[in-house]
This record gives structure tokens, C-alpha cells and sequence, in this order.
């Protein structure tokens, strides 16, 4: 069984800066893609990033503001989230890929492992 659990979200203004965590427990990271989603009210969940290895790949709207990075030794997955926008308020959910495979997820059904989430709320 795989555990994730999320942290770092918290209020902050626009044009910030904020650093989500997710921890891993029960499974190594570094076979499979992991993911991070978010989801605002209302709204479906939605990719923002995932990483296998060193690859990368990013939603359109978060490209050159979100980076996602990965600790393979301390089983940990980060989002450095820089010059925050209104839009991007939501809970952050953390993922890990049904399957090993040599491309990178981007859809939710292809996550098979999910993290209870933390919340980002992004003030104009």
C-alpha cells in the first residue's frame, strides 16, 4: 500500500511564493510517475505537473511559474510554486501512476494513488 501525504499550502498573496511537499511511505518513488492535480470548487480536477526520473511536464497554465522536483532518497516530491495568481487557488492533490511506463501520465485515471490534499488560496 502507498501512502502520500501533502503539505506546505497556506494563504498567500499574489505574486508569491509557495513550496507544496508530498511524502511517500509503502512504495519507492522512482519506477513510477507521480503527479500533482488540483481541483477548485466547482471545478474538475485538473493536471499542473508530473515527473518520472528527470523528465517533466507541465499544464500550459503553470509553465515557467511551477517547478516539480523530486527526492528519490528521502521518498519526497516537491512543487515550487512562484508568482501565484488568483486562478491558481485550489487543493493540491499529490499522485502516483497506476503503471510504470516510459511516458508521464496527464490524465487522473491514470493515477492510481492519491494524497488527501492541501489547500492553496491565492489572494488578489
Amino acid at each position: 500500500q502507498v501512502r502520500l501525504v501533502e503539505s506546505g499550502g497556506g494563504l498567500v498573496q499574489a505574486g508569491g511564493s509557495l513550496r507544496l511537499s508530498c511524502a511517500a511511505s509503502g512504495q519507492t518513488l522512482s519506477s513510477y510517475a507521480m503527479g500533482w492535480f488540483r481541483q477548485a470548487p466547482g471545478k474538475e480536477r485538473e493536471f499542473v505537473a508530473a515527473i518520472r526520473w528527470s523528465r517533466t511536464n507541465y499544464a500550459d497554465s503553470v509553465k515557467g511559474r511551477f517547478t516539480i522536483s523530486r527526492d528519490n532518497a528521502r521518498n519526497t516530491m516537491y512543487l515550487q510554486m512562484n508568482s501565484l495568481k488568483p486562478e491558481d487557488t485550489a487543493v493540491y492533490y499529490c499522485a502516483r501512476a497506476a503503471q510504470v511506463m516510459d511516458n508521464i501520465p496527464l490524465t487522473k485515471s491514470e493515477y492510481n494513488y492519491w494524497g488527501q490534499g492541501t489547500q492553496v488560496t491565492v489572494s488578489s
